[in-house]
């Protein structure tokens, strides 16, 4: 008698950061779009980048590849727009991918389980086409609400002048 042990196959979008890629799962993908304007802010949250405005959304850029790997990405890039849970709730946050023609891979692969000497931004590893790539764990990455309410910074009132 021969055991048959099935794997359970799960759906990944592969993005690509400088020379690496990295995935995140498929479900938390809302969709990728082209470089659009960058409203800046005063605010004290590293990460982000600022905020695009998408389907009557204000969504926060956080640009991950300081973390991910060592350098922040300069050129115009596309977004990948991800859902991240703060909480009970969910929200969109963009990430800047490359190359410039904004290409991202639909896979689906087994994903491996994080050993506890993995950083915390690594949810998972995948095996595809040679390569080991991390499965990304937004939450770690990318400010939470809360942070990001605390960081804006605070407005001053106005004084009204004739």
């Amino acid at each position: 008698m021969t055991l048959i042990a099935e794997t359970e196959l799960q759906s990944f979008v592969l993005l690509r950061l400088g020379d690496r890629r990295f995935a995140l799962a498929a479900n938390q993908i809302a969709e990728l779009v082209p470089p659009s304007r960058i409203f800046r802010f005063p605010h004290h949250t590293s990460e982000v980048e600022g905020v695009i405005l998408r389907r009557g959304r204000i969504v926060p850029v956080c640009d991950v590849a300081e973390k991910l790997i060592g350098k922040v990405l300069k050129s115009r890039r596309f977004y990948l727009i991800a859902q991240r849970c703060y909480g009970a709730q969910t929200e969109w946050v963009a990430l800047p991918v490359l190359p410039v023609t904004g290409d991202c891979e639909l896979i689906n692969a087994e994903m491996t389980l994080p050993s506890d000497t993995d950083a915390p931004h690594v949810s998972g590893w995948l095996s595809h086409a040679g390569d080991v790539i991390e499965v990304l764990n937004l939450a770690s990455l990318t400010p939470g609400s809360s942070e990001l309410a605390s960081a804006t910074a605070p407005l001053q009132p106005l004084e009204a002048r004739p």
